[in-house]
């Protein structure tokens, strides 16, 4: 059966549970304020050459633009631009791992991070350019890939690049590796549950909210005894680590909601409320807040 595209939903009707129709300007927003602002950023705090920060913003721009243009050949090809940077991203894993002693555990959760954080936008770009095509990949429909790609900004880049600053931080231990290794597995659990199915989804976000509650939980007992933060700084980290207190409660109520058929929030109340301040609360304010402190990049 042919799927029926509909225009994106207004503002106004952001609040309507059509899983179709979730591709609103704010999830567009959401999404844009990943490629420019989240990763660029937090690409400053991993050692990465820095061709790959100039193919990145030559990406990035196009991608973002995609997200704004009806779908179709022009806006696919944009987006197209942002996979090939996403993947040029990635392939600084390999030389990473050349060029490191993984000589502790500790060594080995903060790889697992970083890989996470830059192996994340492949996966962002694969279901932004079939989405920008309006072809149903592997058959999920257009609104989930569109809500893929910002789950893997923030979920797969941000949040696992965060913990493995924070497993440094704590100097690497059990709860920073843990930490390290939970938001990487949580996330590539909850990529495995959209095919394995509802349950396996559920499990997937179980490990995922363990490891960003210890995101939240490192990052406050941190930041009483880090000295060098200053008080903009310091409003910035407990930011970050008190709207994911909430944010992830938000995610658990849907994805059991979707496992056992009980009442839950429709995916654009969940945009509105769990992927807006995931992003703007966690994500911006917590790279924004390790930049400031000029962490040294891992």
């Amino acid at each position: 059966m042919a799927i029926e595209f509909r225009r994106p939903a207004s503002v106004l009707n952001l609040f309507n549970g059509d899983r179709e129709n979730v591709v609103t300007p704010l999830l567009n927003a959401i999404v844009m304020a990943g490629m420019l602002l989240v990763v660029p950023l937090g690409l400053r705090l991993v050692e990465v050459s820095r061709t790959a920060a100039r193919v990145w913003w030559a990406g990035a721009v196009p991608g973002a633009a995609s997200l704004w243009i009806g779908r179709g050949a022009v806006a696919a090809a944009l987006a197209a631009a942002y996979l090939v940077a996403a993947l040029f991203l990635a392939a600084q894993i390999p030389s990473r791992l050349r060029g490191r002693t993984l000589a502790t555990w500790g060594d080995a959760a903060r790889e697992v991070a970083v890989a996470t954080a830059l192996g994340a936008p492949v996966v962002a770009g694969i279901a932004l350019s079939a989405e920008r095509a309006g072809h149903p990949l592997w058959g999920f429909d257009l609104g989930i890939l569109a809500l893929t790609t910002a789950h893997f900004h923030y979920a797969g880049f941000a949040a696992a690049l965060v913990a493995g600053l924070l497993c440094r931080a704590s100097a690497d231990s059990p709860l920073g590796r843990a930490a390290a290794l939970a938001v990487p597995a949580g996330t590539l659990l909850v990529l495995g549950g959209y095919f394995a199915g509802e349950w396996a989804e559920l499990a997937g976000t179980v490990v995922l909210t363990a490891g960003m509650w210890l995101v939240a939980w490192l990052t406050l007992t941190w930041l009483r005894r880090e000295a060098r933060a200053d008080r903009a700084t310091r409003a910035l980290l407990f930011v970050s680590a008190a709207v994911l207190a909430a944010t992830m409660l938000l995610a658990l109520s849907w994805a059991f909601g979707e496992a056992t058929g009980l009442p839950h929030p429709p995916i654009p109340w969940m945009i509105a409320t769990h992927g807006l301040a995931n992003a703007a609360g966690f994500a911006l304010c917590g790279i924004a807040a390790w930049w400031r402190l000029r962490a040294r990049p891992l």
